[in-house]
């Protein structure tokens, strides 16, 4: 149930199957492309690309991190093994018990199980439009639907629609969902505004907020949403170990609930068992990684600060990011051959997030990665006047 939406759909479906097929990349559906795709070449092709499309931790695990792993490997012929006290660790990192943590492969599956805990009988997700997929493409898989509720002109979700949209679909919605900063525009939902959802839906309502891109957030109105399941209110918060904590491939995030929410979801998940030991053992030790962690916020924000104002001064806009990747405007030209473009470079970005079509997704590399990346952009795009940011802030 697609609420009618502000930004042009038109000339999506020509240039999507042609796109991902000239990447090399296994198809999707192409109206979801909402997980990265398997590179399919060898690996001296992978590793000669600059790799700024999906969001990863380009400086990769610190010292302590793979050494955890290491030591882990001890354990990899064993079904009943240490776990590294993995899920103290992550209760203790919140100040939350073990009863309220749910181990999981990854925050996407955290994603797929409150979709299958809370759409049966073909209940609906609201959120907004565009904001991570997954969710949605999720709740079409076990024959469910989304209200998708348009961003606002500068956008941000549209919070008091939201609200509105639940409250008129009360009976029929299975959870609310919040991205928190939101993919793919890097933008944040304040503290106030979360506050509005929580006390503005049916109390009953679950809220789900995927907090993914924490840890890059530096905008004082940003406030994350544990607190509320300490309270004990039905809101469910998304954690990963694939971002700042350079874990992508290892597959293993979190879920922080109420204890009778986890016990709810629980049946729907692989649970620990699901997660290797590898992981385990380095998500441990990366939450003890606060000094290392500090330092790839500081430089991702500075790179994605700087990166940002030399697109703008070549005349492209820059949607204002709270994450480890931003959004420029294209202005007429489209993100599909904009994709090939890039790869003859040997410079992975991001893929197509419908219907903004003329907006390219960059993710935060190394210096080196950035420097050639805006090498590559100033020689496909030409020089425009300068221009300023495309977003208003939070809500205060």
């Amino acid at each position: 149930m697609d609420v009618r939406h502000p930004f042009s759909r038109r000339r999506f479906f020509g240039g999507v199957a042609a796109a991902v097929g000239a990447l090399g990349l296994k198809p999707a559906s192409l109206l979801g492309q909402v997980r990265t795709e398997q590179f399919t070449g060898g690996e001296a092709q992978y590793d000669a690309f600059v790799k700024i499309a999906s969001n990863e931790n380009n400086w990769g695990p610190p010292p302590a991190v793979m050494e955890a792993m290491q030591h882990a490997f001890k354990y990899a012929n064993r079904y009943g093994n240490p776990d590294g006290n993995v899920i103290q660790a992550i209760a203790d990192h919140h100040g939350v018990k073990r009863e309220n943590v749910l181990l999981t492969a990854g925050s996407g599956e955290v994603l797929d199980v409150v979709g299958t805990t809370y759409l049966q009988g073909g209940k609906y997700v609201l959120g907004a439009d565009p904001s991570y997929g997954s969710v949605f493409a999720h709740a079409t898989s076990i024959k469910s639907e989304a209200i998708k509720v348009p961003l606002l002109k500068d956008y941000r979700q549209d919070i008091p629609g939201m609200i509105a949209a639940a409250n008129r679909n009360a009976r029929d919605i299975g959870f609310f969902y919040l991205c928190n900063p939101n993919n793919p525009t890097g933008v944040v939902i304040s503290a106030k505004e979360v506050k509005q959802v929580v006390e503005g839906i049916p109390k009953d309502m679950p809220i789900l907020v995927d907090e993914a891109y924490h840890h890059y957030v530096d905008d004082p109105a940003y406030g994350t949403s544990v607190p509320y399941v300490l309270e004990g209110r039905p809101v469910i918060v998304a954690r990963t170990f694939s971002k700042i904590a350079a874990l992508a491939a290892m597959r293993v995030g979190y879920a922080i609930a109420p204890a009778d929410v986890i016990n709810r979801m629980r049946p729907y998940t692989t649970s620990a068992q699901g997660v290797n030991v590898l992981a385990k053992f380095a998500a441990a030790a990366s939450l003890k990684d606060t000094a290392g962690q500090a330092e790839i916020r500081r430089k991702t924000i500075a790179l994605r600060n700087s990166t940002s104002k030399e697109l703008e001064a070549w005349g492209y806009p820059v949607i204002p990011s709270q994450t480890n990747f931003f959004m420029v405007s294209l202005h007429d030209k489209m993100v599909q051959p904009t994709i090939q473009a890039f790869r003859e470079k040997n410079i992975l970005v991001g893929r197509p997030f419908p219907p903004m079509l003329n907006h390219l997704r960059v993710s935060i590399g190394r210096d080196e990665d950035m420097a050639k990346f805006l090498t590559a952009f100033k020689e496909i795009f030409p020089k425009r006047a300068a221009v300023s940011s495309t977003a208003a802030p939070a809500q205060r």
